[in-house]
C-alpha cells in the first residue's frame, strides 16, 4: 500500500493541529456548559457568570504561561505555588495597607521571585539537576521558610491595589486583561525573538542545539526566571483579591499540578520543544468552564477531580494517537509522486 493510500485512510483529526483540537474542545465545553447551566435554571452567558469564569482563568493563567515556557525548554517548575504564596505575604507585609508602599511591595516581591527563578534555572542548566528535582527542592525550601515565618495571614493590601482584583471592563475583569497581555508578550517572545527560537531548539534536542551554536543555558534560565515572575504576578493578584497575604494560598490552589495539566491539555509536549501559549490559555479556559459548570450543578469536589483527570488523559491520548498516525510507515519505499506530495506538505 502506497503512502498516498495510507494518508487517505487517516482520520481527519490527524490533519488538525493540537491548538485547533483544544480550541474545538473549548467550544464544545462552552456549548455543553450552556446546556447544563440552563437545566439548572441559570444563564451561562449572564454577566455575573462570565465574570466568574474569566476571573477563574486569571491566576492559573499567569502560572500556566510561565509553566509553558519552562516545559518548552525541556524543564519543569514545581515551586510556582510557593513562589505565589511568598510573593503575596512579602508584598502584603511591605504595603501594610498604605498606598505609598504599593510600588516597593510589588518590586520586592517580583525581585525575590526572579532570584528564585534564577536559582532554578542555574540548577537545571548549569548543574544539570533535573527540573522536577531542582524545583521540588526549592519549593520545599520556600515552603519551610513560609511555615516558620508566617503563621497566619500577613500584611494588608490598600484599597487602590485591591481594585486590580475587583475592577471590570464590561464583563471582563481587569486581571484577565493583564493576564492576556502577558500571554501576548509570551507569544511574541516565542515567535519573534531569538530567545524564543532557542528555547524551542533546546527543548527539542539540547545536544543538537548546542552543536548548532546555541548557548543552551541562557533560554532555560530565562524561562525559569519568567516562570517565577509570572507566579509572583499570580500571588499579587491573590493578594489584591483577598486583601491580605495568605501563606497557604498557593498550595491550596494546587497551582503546580493544575498549571502543568493546563499546559498538557493545551497540546504542549512534556518532553519540550513543541507547543504554544495559545493552546495553554485555551486549556486554562476549559478548566475554568468545567469548574464553573460543576459549581452551578453543586458537584462533589472529588467528582470534579475525576472529571479533570478524564479530560487530561483523553487529551493526551488524542495527541499521542495523532503523533502515531503522522509517522511514516516502516519499510515503505515511497514513489516519486509520494515524495513530491510529502515535500509539498
Amino acid at each position: 500500500m502506497s503512502t498516498v493510500d495510507t494518508a487517505a485512510r487517516r482520520p481527519r483529526l490527524a490533519g488538525l493541529t493540537s491548538t485547533g483540537i483544544v480550541l474545538g474542545v473549548l467550544v464544545g465545553a462552552i456549548v455543553l456548559g450552556t446546556v447544563l447551566t440552563a437545566v439548572e435554571g441559570r444563564n451561562f452567558f449572564s454577566t455575573g457568570n462570565l465574570r466568574d469564569v474569566l476571573t477563574a482563568t486569571s491566576v492559573l493563567g499567569f502560572i500556566a504561561i510561565g509553566q509553558t515556557l519552562v516545559i518548552l525548554g525541556g524543564s519543569l517548575d514545581l515551586s510556582v505555588p510557593f513562589v505565589a504564596s511568598l510573593s503575596g505575604v512579602i508584598a502584603g507585609g511591605i504595603m501594610a495597607g498604605e498606598t505609598g508602599n504599593v510600588v516597593p511591595g510589588v518590586l520586592v516581591a517580583v525581585a525575590v521571585a526572579a532570584i528564585i527563578g534564577l536559582v532554578n534555572g542555574v540548577l537545571v542548566s548549569l548543574l544539570h539537576v533535573h527540573g522536577f528535582i531542582a524545583t521540588l527542592g526549592t519549593g520545599l525550601i520556600i515552603s519551610g521558610y513560609i511555615a516558620s515565618n508566617y503563621q497566619g495571614n500577613h500584611g494588608a493590601a490598600p484599597q487602590s491595589f485591591r481594585m486590580i482584583g475587583i475592577s471590570f471592563i464590561g464583563p471582563v475583569p481587569v486581571s484577565t486583561l493583564i493576564m492576556l497581555g502577558c500571554a501576548g508578550l509570551a507569544i511574541l517572545l516565542l515567535r519573534r525573538t531569538r530567545l524564543g527560537l532557542h528555547l524551542y531548539a533546546v527543548g527539542g534536542n539540547p545536544e543538537v542545539a548546542r552543536l548548532s551554536g546555541v548557548r543552551t543555558a541562557v533560554p532555560v534560565i530565562a524561562a525559569h526566571v519568567l516562570c517565577s515572575v509570572l507566579a509572583a504576578f499570580a500571588g499579587l493578584l491573590l493578594l489584591a483579591r483577598l486583601s491580605v497575604g495568605n501563606p497557604n494560598i498557593g498550595s491550596q490552589g494546587q497551582y503546580d499540578l493544575m498549571s502543568i495539566a493546563a499546559v498538557v491539555l493545551g497540546g504542549t509536549l512534556l518532553a519540550g520543544g513543541k507547543g504554544n501559549v495559545t493552546g495553554t490559555i485555551a486549556g486554562v479556559a476549559i478548566f475554568a468552564v468545567m469548574d464553573n459548570v460543576m459549581a452551578v450543578m453543586e458537584t462533589d469536589s472529588f467528582l470534579r477531580n475525576v472529571v479533570r483527570g478524564v479530560v487530561i488523559v483523553a487529551a493526551v491520548a488524542v495527541y499521542a494517537r495523532r503523533s502515531i498516525e503522522r509517522r511514516p510507515a516502516r519499510f515503505e519505499r515511497p514513489g516519486v509522486l509520494d515524495s513530491a506530495l510529502e515535500e509539498a506538505a
